[in-house]
């Protein structure tokens, strides 16, 4: 389960996250997710729409970090290891959030640790 803090600012935020990743040589990539939501208060699941340098990263085992604003301006970041679903629980929730006219390829899910 992720903080109370975390959970109460999630449900306040802005919609769009950061979700940052690095490559194994060290260069970051973020990108903006607006199909993002928390799953059962333990993860961030973020739908795979097209992030191809985000799920190469992944694979790689590097840690992410995601991004979020509550509409009073507080920013929260979350930091750890994601793993990239392509079934399962985590898949299925990102499926049901997911606007039908996007692809879903996966669900970008984790990060655990308040910074």
């Amino acid at each position: 389960m992720l903080p109370k803090e975390i959970l109460d600012g999630w449900k306040e935020r802005e919609k769009a996250v950061v979700l940052t990743t690095v490559s194994l040589d060290g260069m970051p990539n973020s990108i903006w997710a607006t199909c993002a939501d928390m799953y059962n208060g333990e993860a961030v699941v973020v739908a795979d729409n097209y992030f191809a340098k985000t799920k190469q990263n992944i694979a790689a085992g590097t840690p992410a970090s995601v991004l979020f604003l509550t509409k009073d301006r507080t920013s929260y970041q979350l930091n750890g290891k994601v793993s990239y679903p392509t079934e399962g629980p985590y898949f299925a929730f990102m499926k049901a959030f997911n606007p039908a006219q996007h692809p879903g390829h996966g669900a970008y899910s984790g990060a655990k640790k308040l910074l």
